[in-house]
């Protein structure tokens, strides 16, 4: 026979886990729950870039994920080893250079989205048909 605990004997720990209500969400609920959970998630874009010659490179706060079915704009929030213009980040001939990209959510129907660095200048690069995984998580070749 298993060993009982008198109600004197049971420790507030017990009684904290014991008390504990089970709850039960809607089901409606829980699906707003996780589309406004999965709204709060970015997207991860690493990239590398090789160039022939000694060079500069940077990144412009206007780049941006652009949803091909509906043409919105996910924006940059944050670049990681690199530049944002107008400063510069220097790269060595032949070598090739790591960065990182993090932007705001895609929306949930989207399946395929460029990456635009959409300047006012030329040399802005333009990746098309990126095709859209579940991590939101891409490694992408520039230039």
């Amino acid at each position: 026979m298993p060993y009982l605990h008198s109600p004197n004997s049971v420790t507030s720990a017990e009684r904290q886990i014991t008390l504990v209500p089970s709850v039960k969400i809607d089901p409606r609920i829980k699906d707003d729950i996780l589309s406004q959970i999965q709204e709060e998630q970015v997207v991860i874009v690493h990239c590398s870039c090789k160039s022939p010659i000694d060079s500069g490179i940077r990144i412009w706060k206007t780049t941006v994920l652009i949803d091909k079915a509906s043409g919105n704009r996910s924006t940059l929030h944050h670049a990681e080893n690199i530049s944002v213009a107008p400063e510069w980040t220097y790269i060595q001939a032949g070598k090739t250079f790591r960065f990182t990209l993090i932007f705001a959510p895609l929306p949930r129907t989207c399946e395929f989205f460029d990456l635009l660095e959409d300047i006012p200048e030329a040399g802005g690069f333009f990746i098309q048909n990126i095709k859209r995984n579940k991590s939101d998580v891409y490694h992408v070749n520039i230039g």
